[in-house]
This record gives C-alpha cells, structure tokens and sequence, in this order.
C-alpha cells in the first residue's frame, strides 16, 4: 500500500500576501482559490514537478500560530539555479550551504545530498532547498 503526502498547511497571517509570494516570488503554481464557506478561504499551491502541495487559507482547523512551520524541504536537481530563480523572484535566499563532505566526486562543484540554500516566508515559516540531481 502506497502512502503518499499530498497537502502540508502553511500558516499565515495574510492570504493574498503569502500567495503572491509563493506564486509570484518562489514560482509555485496556482491549484485554485477557494471559498467554500462563510469566514473559510483555502488556497493550493504545488511546487513544480511535486505530487505535494501546500494550502494558506483562513477558518481551517486546527488553527496554527502564523510563522510556525519549520524545516519544510524542497529538492532540486541544480541547486545554484534554484537559487538563481529565488534570488531573480526577491526571495531572501542564503547562500549555498554544504552540510558534510564532498560525496567522494572529487569535484568541489558537487552539491548531491549535502548542498541546501534556506528561506523563510514573509510569516516566518522556513524552507530548506536541498540539491539531489539524481531525482532530477
């Protein structure tokens, strides 16, 4: 039996501020924008190439404090384009990280499993970047 992760709720205080933010800024597509009730609003965004999305809304239960998602991870196949894209969007980026040592290539260009780049969401919920060219 397959058990796949398909929504995570990201917190937030201000809908439109956060979805132009991952739209317009980190580049996530647009699901739909919903109202399916009074004093709900449901907003699915998927990153490209993800079978998960991520929701924003207001009115969901459980409720949670705007900013407290941590450690949300992406992962990419080039990770110096990933940041490129973030940087070129006005997403305040870190540098590139390496967590570990060369994974025994040779090349110091090489940023497989150990290469992340970090960014946090106008709230404060943060997301790593992580480099795995072999899903790519």
């Amino acid at each position: 039996m397959d058990w796949t992760l398909e929504v995570v709720v990201v917190p937030v205080s201000d809908v439109d501020r956060a979805k132009a933010f991952y739209t317009d800024q980190v580049g996530f597509h647009l699901d739909h924008d919903s109202t399916p009730g009074p004093g709900m609003r449901l907003v699915q965004l998927t990153p490209p190439g993800s079978g998960c999305s991520i929701v924003l809304g207001k009115g969901m239960v459980p409720e949670m404090p705007p900013g407290s998602l941590r450690g949300l991870q992406l992962v990419v196949a080039d990770l110096p384009r990933a940041r490129e894209t973030l940087v070129a969007g006005g997403v305040d980026v870190s540098e590139i990280q390496r967590y570990g040592p060369d994974p025994g290539t040779g090349r110091p260009e090489d940023l497989d499993d150990i290469g992340f780049v970090h960014f946090a969401d106008p709230d404060g919920n943060t997301w790593s970047v992580q480099q795995i060219s072999a899903r790519g």
